[in-house]
């Protein structure tokens, strides 16, 4: 890994030009779906990419994960955002154990470098801090999102929050015990 810092991300520093740079690029061409009760791998070629109307919307995600007790994390280059996770402060499911990572990113060029596994971990830590046990993710279903979900130790949810899985209800529901 390059130079890289990771830090918790102040709430001043989510202005409207953090996110100038990222390149949020992903091109897919498999995902994961869930068809009677079993996940298979089937064709499917999109590309996704944030304009600055969406650029704009994940900072002030951000910014209400903060302001909701939640913790964002970066990773930097040269002062430059590369990569960046949050984990809400909200505990839920029918034991008030889970907490949500609703965003981990990094960007397009520096993808395999290990700074989405070292976010990963930190989101992990921040999560035992606000108390969970275990950490929810609404994951792509792409087959490259899905790998690196299972290299960090998820599985497949055992309780499905009904509300994170409306927004996008082609992402695969995932879980990490902490």
């Amino acid at each position: 890994m390059k130079n890289i810092e990771f830090r918790k991300i102040k709430i001043d520093e989510l202005n409207n030009q953090i996110l100038q740079k990222f390149n949020r690029f992903q091109e897919t061409s498999q995902v994961w779906y869930k068809e009677d009760d079993e996940y298979r791998i089937k064709e499917d070629h999109f590309e996704e990419r944030w304009d600055e109307e969406k650029k704009i919307q994940v900072i002030q995600a951000l910014r209400e994960c903060i302001l909701s007790g939640g913790i964002v994390f970066g990773a930097f280059e040269d002062q430059k955002l590369v990569g960046f996770a949050n984990v809400e402060g909200e505990l839920f499911g029918s034991k008030k154990e889970y907490v949500e990572l609703p965003y981990i990113h990094v960007s397009n060029e520096l993808r395999g470098s290990g700074i989405g596994k070292k976010l990963f971990y930190l989101c992990c830590e921040g999560a035992r801090e606000l108390g969970a046990k275990k950490l929810y993710i609404a994951a792509h279903p792409s087959i490259e999102t899905q790998h690196f979900y299972k290299s960090v130790g998820c599985g497949y949810a055992v309780e499905i929050n009904e509300k994170i899985l409306a927004k996008e209800p082609l992402d695969i529901q995932m879980e990490l015990v902490l």
